[in-house]
């Protein structure tokens, strides 16, 4: 049996459940929690909007959402998106207070720096507690024209999930653990000569002598990398 072919339901398609003389609504809803999400964010300073911490993304998320429902949403108020704007701003607003009044407070909001790298070297117990995978982070220092860890003497992630680091001079800069791809991944397990090596797991780096396999001293892995001590290039 065949079925005739049925036409959309172009009302449906558009506009769902709604009525035309919703678009007009829509049009309002729209520009008024744009005008009430632009005022949130301007009463958040500039700093709000930058770089955003943990905290700073909830407020954004819960501005965001507040606003972005009664836009379309025929069954969701304006009155009570503007109650939850005027609660997530004013709860910003003391979390910032309490911030500046207390450090400790301050840790348990926003976190801390941690550093991940020290004297040219991975401080592995604190990479351990930051959700960043090793190419990521490869990736990131080889856009600050980091070549070898041996340039850096130290690097810490911020509580934006930004990167500082700290350079050593180029009369400074030490033996360290490649980051260039082709050079990262030309593990080798025993070493033939003796030369200056880094763990590819931690960055350790010393002279090795000619053995079938060698132990970092620092975190008991077997693979390493022939270091190199090149100054940076700017």
């Amino acid at each position: 049996m065949i079925y005739p072919l049925e036409s959309f339901d172009w009302k449906q398609l558009l506009l769902g459940d709604e009525e035309w003389s919703f678009l007009w609504e829509t049009l309002f809803r729209t520009v008024t929690m744009f005008i009430i999400l632009l005022s949130g964010l301007r009463l958040l300073g500039k700093r709000g909007v930058k770089q955003l911490s943990v905290f700073e993304l909830v407020v954004i998320i819960g501005l965001g959402s507040a606003a972005g429902d009664p836009m379309f949403y025929k069954d969701v108020g304006i009155l009570p998106a503007i109650i939850v704007f005027t609660l997530v701003i004013g709860l910003y607003k003391l979390v910032t207070y309490l911030v500046a009044k207390s450090k400790n407070f301050e840790h348990v909001v926003e976190g801390k720096p941690v550093c991940l790298i020290q004297d040219g070297r991975f401080t592995i117990a604190n990479f351990k507690k930051e959700a960043l995978a090793q190419d990521e982070f490869f990736a990131e220092l080889r856009m600050a024209s980091i070549k070898h860890l041996g340039q850096v003497e130290k690097a810490y992630i911020e509580t934006t999930g930004n990167l500082s680091i700290f350079y050593y001079p180029d009369d400074q800069v030490k033996y360290g653990l490649p980051i260039l791809p082709e050079m990262f991944n030309e593990k080798i397990e025993e070493i033939e000569k003796e030369d200056i090596y880094s763990c590819s797991f931690c960055g350790h780096t010393e002279t090795l002598l000619p053995a079938a396999k060698q132990t970092c001293p620092t975190c008991n892995r077997t693979e390493w990398i022939k270091s190199i001590n090149d100054r940076r290039i700017i």
